[in-house]
């Protein structure tokens, strides 16, 4: 497993200077939230620009493979591509449209920002897509909610088939899909290789959602990307660590004990005012952890 750090932490960075921070601290992946003051796939052109600066950094070449000079002597990064930014597509109504959105057009806005976010990620060679269900913003019930949920993810799945590009779901508090009992059943489904989870610790503890370890046991062939913050029971807040209740040192030993070989990504999204103190502070904290091979609940 590796350490890497979600860019929803950086937000008063340019992207350039948070991933050579990141990198400088010895994080080696980093969680690349699509948003307006980074990559924001609205803007076609903007895009294109971004990817042909950010290319080089995660590589640490440039495109003839000399060393960029923009990133000295720094190791290639690994980049999950994640779509959970507040505002993007909508300037009034956080994380709206959704796949379960009331209409068939407002879902089509969803699903075109989660295809571009599937393009960059194969542009970048990317370990996955993260993304999750929102809500819907009318009365529908279950059984329809989860028949446009999979509708919407089938498509994606059309588009990310030919790139070779993961899609790693990942269940959200007050969300339609926020317990892995939820999930699970979204995972029978959908039932496609490239369909998987991103497993946000935090979430599971704020939930009371059952055992941490047990999920991570149970999904191992899926479990692509993990989230990982300090949190309390009953309250979703990502917290510095230390600043919660939960057991990290059981969380990295049922990793080492399932040999997961993915990303393990910071999510402060709430600390862009102090995040290189924050950056640094989350590596040092996590990295004892790492190796540890004992196992528990």
């Amino acid at each position: 497993m590796f350490l890497g750090y979600n860019t929803n932490g950086f937000s008063s960075h340019r992207i350039e200077d948070a991933v050579a921070v990141l990198s400088d601290i010895g994080y080696t992946s980093i969680a690349l939230t699509l948003d307006h003051q980074h990559i924001d796939p609205p803007d076609r052109r903007g895009v294109a620009g971004a990817l042909r600066r950010l290319a080089p950094l995660l590589r640490g070449t440039a495109d003839d493979g000399r060393k960029a000079e923009s990133a000295p002597d720094r190791a290639p990064l690994r980049v999950t591509i994640e779509t959970g930014a507040r505002y993007v597509l909508d300037g009034r109504r956080k994380h709206f449209p959704t796949l379960l959105s009331s209409t068939a057009e407002l879902r089509r806005v969803r699903g075109g920002f989660l295809n571009a976010a599937i393009d960059v990620a194969g542009a970048l060679s990317a370990d996955s897509v993260s993304f999750w269900s929102g809500t819907a913003d009318d009365e529908a019930d279950e059984s329809i909610c989860y028949d446009r949920l999979a509708a919407g993810i089938g498509e994606l799945l059309e588009r990310a088939e030919p790139l070779g590009v993961r899609l790693s779901f990942e269940p959200e508090p007050g969300m339609f899909i926020d317990t892995m009992d939820r999930f699970a059943e979204l995972h029978r489904l959908i039932d496609h290789p490239l369909f998987g989870l991103t497993l946000d610790v935090g979430h599971v503890h704020c939930l009371g959602d059952g055992c941490i370890a047990e999920h991570i046991r149970r999904w191992r062939n899926v479990l692509w990307n993990v989230h990982i913050e300090d949190m309390m029971p009953g309250r979703h807040e990502h917290l510095m660590f230390g600043e919660g209740t939960i057991d990290f040192a059981a969380i990295f030993a049922v990793l080492t004990e399932i040999e997961y070989g993915g990303p393990v990504h910071v999510e402060l999204s709430r600390h862009s005012h102090d995040a290189v103190d924050v950056a640094r502070r989350s590596f040092e904290f996590l990295s004892r952890f790492l190796g540890d091979a004992a196992s528990g609940c």
